[in-house]
């Protein structure tokens, strides 16, 4: 089972990560190479964070320990890791992450969002945008470089360069971390505990939905500014110009119904004029990148408002059904989708009312409560974490007390939960922040490629120092615990921060107690009273404003469930109407079967009587053209011998009595 872990962990994390970019990007419409990207830059990340506490728990070198014991035999670990293998790991793993975040995805990031044709003008206009970005890198390395240089008591070799490369990006990832930790710390805990007051959560929502509508109608209105350019610049490029194939590039981004409309305005047949005044492929490429924007923000908008909407209504059906008597969950309206066997079988309705009117507000309390504590002693370990004598953070005391005991899972299991909860804390904030519309990561496959992407080197830039916060809040850091302890493999990686004491002894561990600040900041919403200052609406619970736009939710509300019902009513009297036309055809095609039936039964017996009255018809007739003697018996005769030819015909048929001229009389 040697390496069994870490191989289990590659494979869980690797899908984590793609459950991830499936659940904000959109596989069928973006580029394959904004895909992978993300994709790489999130999976090195995540798989950082999951395999760093099997590296503290292999150096704790808790087998050797074990082995040393005489009593007893023991055996290995499922989860140990042999020497060799994560040094190799963590050099491949964090120089991939390097290069995706300062070289690769920022070039991607350009491409991505340049309005150019062809490859050549997005490598160039990406190369462009990205010159002043890594000219300021090269110059606070180079300045660093100098620093170095200049001190007479450091000598400069490759791994000194190597070092002060991974503490300028470290130093600067560090910066940031604390400020998202700050936030997180206070935010996460406090969400769970707004989550569990229905009524509060309601009210946000209807503040939500109005701003929301806000945006809504804003993007509308830029899609249809966009779209107009468009029409006339299609108007305008005739089909034998050379930039149109430039202009069915911006046709094919388009909405559906634009494409349809502008095509069928487009003559075909009308030469463009040289002496008119045409755009320039520049302007082309301008209109083509506002055209993905404004349909980008447009579609996102859309689909947030309908998530919303069914948020909402939701929240309006909860507070209805904790009144309820029976205890049966009731939904305003009809799900979409079909029942399926969970909801059917094991989430019924009574157990939909009960997690939803009466647990769910419990057990969102407890987590925030838990979570609560987790901050106060991330918070207290951040303060106290260079104290070694005595031992003051309570990580780094849980982590000791597991090494006394030899507990080999234990250590494992607190290093995941507390680098976890870090990680939450920090991501959490990433995935929540929003800078006006240029960076929004948005749910259900609305993430644009340049939001994907910075995402992607923000998780590259935090990880490094987050992983090194971590061992330093469990003293696994020499260069800030200055123990002489055997360093992990990552810390090896990362290399002596001591090259640059005042880096070492100073910034990391005086920086991280800012973080009380920012938690108390974050506390009493100083950041949302400043935005509402400048004029960004924030929701304020005295504020006049926010209450006006509680109001404009409620009725935006109100609206859009009188307009469902009105839809879903006619539905129904649709499908009213189809199942009684269905049972009247049914009935009358009974009635028509039933009727065949006595046709066909009135139609045999009358074709029998007509039969036999035919064949009695016949009969008769047949007995008329037998016509009877017309016998005399004044002249009856018994003797044969006097019927001689020529005689006279009494006693016999009429018709034989006549005369041989009118024997075709009868025919």
């Amino acid at each position: 089972m040697s390496g069994a872990a870490l191989g289990i962990e590659i494979v869980v994390v690797f899908f984590l990560a793609l459950f991830l970019l499936h659940r904000y990007g959109d596989f069928k419409k973006q580029q394959r190479m904004v895909l992978f990207g993300t994709l790489l830059a999130w999976y090195l990340c995540f798989l950082i964070v999951f395999i760093l506490p099997l590296d503290v728990s292999t150096v704790t070198k808790v087998w050797s320990e074990i082995t040393s014991v005489s009593r007893g035999v023991c055996y290995k670990p499922w989860s140990y890791i042999p020497d060799g293998i994560m040094p190799v790991f963590w050099r491949v793993v964090y120089w991939t992450s390097q290069c995706l975040t300062w070289l690769l995805l920022p070039f991607m990031q350009s491409y991505a969002r340049s309005g150019g044709f062809s490859i050549t003008g997005k490598i160039k206009t990406a190369l462009i945008e990205n010159a002043i970005y890594y000219g300021t890198y090269l110059f606070i390395f180079g300045s660093l470089l100098i620093y170095v240089a200049v001190h007479p008591q450091w000598h400069l070799s490759w791994y000194g360069l190597q070092t002060i490369g991974i503490t300028a990006a470290n130093t600067w990832g560090l910066f940031l971390l604390v400020l998202l930790l700050g936030y997180g710390l206070v935010e996460i805990p406090r969400s769970y505990w707004e989550a569990s007051r229905q009524g509060h959560l309601l009210i946000k929502t209807y503040f939500k939905a109005a701003k929301l509508m806000t945006e809504k109608a804003d993007s509308e209105e830029n899609l249809e500014d966009v779209m107009e350019e468009v029409r006339k610049i299609n108007e305008l490029i005739k089909y034998n110009h050379p930039l149109r194939k430039n202009v069915d590039t911006i046709l094919r981004k388009c909405p559906v119904e634009n494409q349809e409309k502008m095509g069928r305005n487009m003559d075909d047949f009308e030469d463009f004029d040289d002496k008119q005044t045409y755009p320039t492929e520049r302007s082309l490429s301008k209109l083509h990148k506002q055209v993905i924007y404004a349909v980008q923000r447009h579609n996102r908008t859309r689909v947030q408002w309908q998530i919303l909407l069914a948020q909402a209504i939701h929240l309006e059906d909860v507070a209805k059904n904790e009144t309820s008597t029976s205890r049966q969950f009731v939904h305003s309206f009809a799900p979409p989708e079909p029942v399926g066997w969970f909801r059917r079988y094991i989430y019924t309705p009574s157990v939909e009312w009960y997690w939803e009117c009466l647990l769910k507000q419990w057990f969102y309390r407890v987590l925030s409560v838990v979570l609560s504590l987790f901050s106060v002693a991330v918070v207290w370990s951040e303060c106290t974490f260079f104290s070694t004598h005595p031992v003051l953070s309570l990580f780094a005391v849980f982590i000791q007390l597991a090494e006394r005991d030899y507990n080999y899972l234990y250590i494992e299991m607190a290093c995941f939960v507390t680098i976890f909860f870090l990680c939450t804390c920090v991501y959490s904030t990433v995935f929540r922040i929003r800078v006006f519309n240029y960076y929004y990561l948005a749910s259900h496959h609305q993430t644009d490629a340049y939001s994907l992407q910075f995402s992607g080197m923000l998780f590259c830039r935090l990880t490094p120092p987050l992983c090194l916060n971590f061992l330093g809040l469990i003293h696994m850091d020499s260069a800030i615990s200055h123990q002489a302890k055997e360093q992990t493999a990552y810390t090896s990686i990362m290399g002596s921060m001591r090259v640059l004491s005042f880096i070492a002894n100073g910034f990391y561990i005086y920086y991280p107690m800012l973080i009380v600040i920012l938690c108390i900041a974050t506390y009493f919403s100083l950041g949302t009273r400043c935005l509402n200052l400048l004029g960004f609406q924030q929701f304020m619970g005295e504020n006049e404003l926010t209450s006006d736009l509680i109001d404009e939710g409620r009725e935006l509300l109100r609206r859009e469930r009188r307009k469902r019902q009105r839809i879903e009513d006619g539905e129904n009297r649709r499908r009213e109407w189809r199942e009684r036309s269905a049972q009247r055809d049914e009935i009358a095609a009974r009635n028509q079967m039933s009727m065949s039936e006595m046709k066909e039964t009135n139609y045999g017996e009358t074709l029998n009587s007509n039969t036999n009255r035919q064949t009695g018809r016949d009969s008769i007739e047949l007995l008329q053209d037998a016509e009877p003697l017309d016998f005399n018996a004044a002249t009856l005769n018994d003797d044969p011998l006097q019927s001689e030819p020529g005689r006279h015909a009494g006693g016999r048929y009429l018709s034989m009595s006549s005369s041989r001229s009118r024997i075709f009389d009868d025919v």
